[in-house]
């Protein structure tokens, strides 16, 4: 029988990076009991995104920390939002080039990702945040 689930996850983050949250998500798919299904994520923020990316090698992450520094450089003068900070506009054209929802399926009462594949709340922000993602799970 079909059925949801729900629940808002709370991610403290420390600044700039990406924080892996695949065990969480996956916690939360096996405590709803569905073994298959879908599970939609949205974080609530417009200065950090969630991304599927690989979890192996941190390169990876280092990598694109460094091209979304030339992208979106923090306190570019042609910047007229700046209202918290230097990072302020920097933080929300990177959002903006990334993603703020996810959906992933299930199966077997497990998210479905790839062998490398983890799951990244990616904090464009250099100060600590606490960011609120809310899960929403269908399935049966």
């Amino acid at each position: 029988m079909l059925g949801q689930y729900a629940e808002e996850l709370s991610i403290a983050t420390l600044g700039r990076g990406f924080y892996e949250i695949t065990r969480e998500v996956d916690r939360h798919v096996n405590i709803s009991g569905f073994v298959s299904g879908l599970a939609t994520l949205h974080l609530r923020h417009t200065s950090a995104s969630l991304l599927i990316q690989e979890n192996a090698d941190p390169s990876v992450r280092t990598d694109l920390e460094t091209i979304f520094s030339r992208l979106a450089p923090d306190a570019d003068p042609v910047y007229e939002h700046n209202y918290e900070g230097d990072d302020d506009m920097a933080a929300h054209i990177r959002t903006a080039l990334t993603n703020v929802n996810l959906c992933i399926p299930i199966s077997e009462n497990s998210i479905v990702l790839g062998t490398w594949q983890g799951i990244y709340l990616w904090e464009h922000r250099t100060r600590p945040h606490n960011r609120r993602i809310y899960l929403h799970i269908i399935g049966e």
